[in-house]
């Protein structure tokens, strides 16, 4: 979606001018603007917070070839890791129906990011060196992954629709340029356009892990989590600076507990929707219910969404190496000075740089071949480069263990002088991994947002 054109004059378009010219992307308001740079700054902080907590958790001190501090493994690492990202994906549901129902987007907002100081705050005071106790360390930590997963919960159920709600022009309007060309403003086109600057924005905010891994590893921890905690304390300010410039709109109801309603009704009924239908639950229990025989056959297009979106589970479950096994993979191999969890940036700027790919070639290309690449097909095409990325990576470590100079015991035998000498391989060899994961998640989780989106019910959309 391009930039929209320099307007010098603008009124509110007729008919005849919205038939006949041609549409554009409005101009974007500062609001909207302070908004977007918002949202990128709470994924500044979770990716400067979270990217170092598979070394935090896995090495312990004293390891000299990379950071540690807890000692607890590989294993642990991995899964206590899993676990927080498992909680923070299923943290939106109640923050969604706490916005929707009772104090709305904005005051929502403003509490999720209250809880992410909160978290970082945790994080960074149970780092400082003079905290020697493990079990303080251990506390800190899980302290911190309940603020975290909370706040980023609440922003992730949040923050798009409330940037969607900054942009208040309705109507079409007619612009005048400075050339004298005339178009008429599309708002479909002006919230593609804005939500477009809020992915760049967001994949550019993750590099933050570039800077978080370099102080984890030049300095300590304390002062990787200082990074975090520094940049998320000011969006509070700037929310209360901008309150008033800010769309709130007042809480419309949520209808989760409708559909939660239908479903209980429906496993009543052995598992039948039909059994939730309001005739049948007159004639067979003598009482009304609240919803419509349409909002009982939109649940069932969107159970179907959700029969594809279990299908992600192990989608997820493989994007999620890049935040703890690739991270113990990358420690094992030559880093050249580079930080073994840095190497990671390498899939945002994967995502930066395939995305447009995509988007403005490989989906034209296949349309002008006449190449229907449907929603299922794209989804399946993703599951392919997933697999394949996962087998590149058991290959890969494969061929770490055939190196010495420990061979099958990485940075663990006499020859690697107490942890300093790795296997005698590049951690440039992941390259490809990171690529093929950004290749499966814009074909996955893109496509899988918007086919969610045609196939829930109307009154669950946002």
């Amino acid at each position: 979606m391009d930039a929209p054109p320099t307007q010098q004059e603008r009124r509110e378009a007729t008919q005849d001018e919205v038939a006949n010219l041609q549409h554009v992307a409005d101009s974007v308001p500062a609001v909207v603007w302070v908004a977007l740079v918002a949202g990128a700054a709470e994924r500044f902080t979770f990716y400067a917070a979270t990217t170092p907590w598979q070394n935090y958790i896995q090495n312990g001190r004293g390891n000299l070839a990379v950071p540690g501090s807890l000692g607890l493994g590989q294993a642990n690492a991995t899964n206590i890791s899993n676990a927080f990202f498992f909680f923070s994906f299923l943290s939106p549901l109640p923050f969604a129906i706490l916005s929707d129902v009772w104090i709305g987007r904005y005051k929502t907002l403003c509490l999720s990011f209250s809880l992410n100081i909160c978290g970082c705050l945790a994080l960074f005071v149970t780092s400082l060196p003079y905290v020697t106790k493990n079990s303080i360390k251990i506390a800190g930590l899980a302290i911190s992954m309940a603020f975290l997963g909370l706040g980023t919960g609440g922003v992730r159920a949040t923050v798009s629709p409330f940037i969607g709600d900054q942009y208040t022009v309705l109507t079409p309007q007619l612009i005048v340029t400075k050339k004298g060309k005339n178009f008429v403003t599309d708002r479909t086109f002006t919230l593609q356009y804005i939500y477009n600057v809020f992915y760049w924005f967001t994949n550019i905010a993750s590099l933050s892990l570039i800077a978080s891994t370099y102080l984890e590893k030049e300095v300590d921890f304390w002062a990787a989590y200082l990074l975090p905690l520094s940049t998320v304390w000011m969006l509070i300010p700037v929310m209360l600076f901008w309150q008033k410039e800010f769309v709130k709109l007042s809480p419309q109801g949520n209808v989760l507990p409708q559909a939660a309603k239908v479903i209980a009704c429906a496993i009543r009924g052995r598992f039948r929707l039909d059994a939730a239908k309001p005739a049948f639950q007159a004639a067979m229990y003598g009482r009304e219910v609240e919803w419509t025989d349409q909002f009982v056959s939109e649940m069932k297009k969107g159970l179907i969404a959700c029969k594809v979106m279990a299908c992600f589970v192990p989608f997820y479950l493989c994007t999620s190496q890049l935040t703890n096994n690739l991270i113990s993979q990358a420690g094992q191999t030559r880093l050249g000075g580079i930080p073994n969890d840095t190497i990671q940036a390498l899939n945002s700027i994967a995502c930066v740089l395939l995305g447009p790919l995509i988007q403005k070639i490989l989906y034209p290309a296949l349309q002008r071949n006449g190449i229907a690449f449907k929603p299922i097909a794209r989804m399946t095409s993703a599951f392919v480069i997933m697999s394949t990325a996962m087998a590149f990576t058991a290959g890969l470590q494969k061929l770490i263990y055939t190196r010495g100079p420990c061979y099958d015991q990485p940075l663990s035998c006499p020859d690697s002088k107490d942890g300093r000498i790795p296997n005698d391989i590049s951690v440039w060899t992941q390259t490809p991994v990171y690529f093929l994961l950004a290749g499966a998640e814009i074909l996955g989780f893109a496509t899988l947002s918007g086919y969610s989106y045609s196939k829930s019910p109307q009154d669950m959309r946002v």
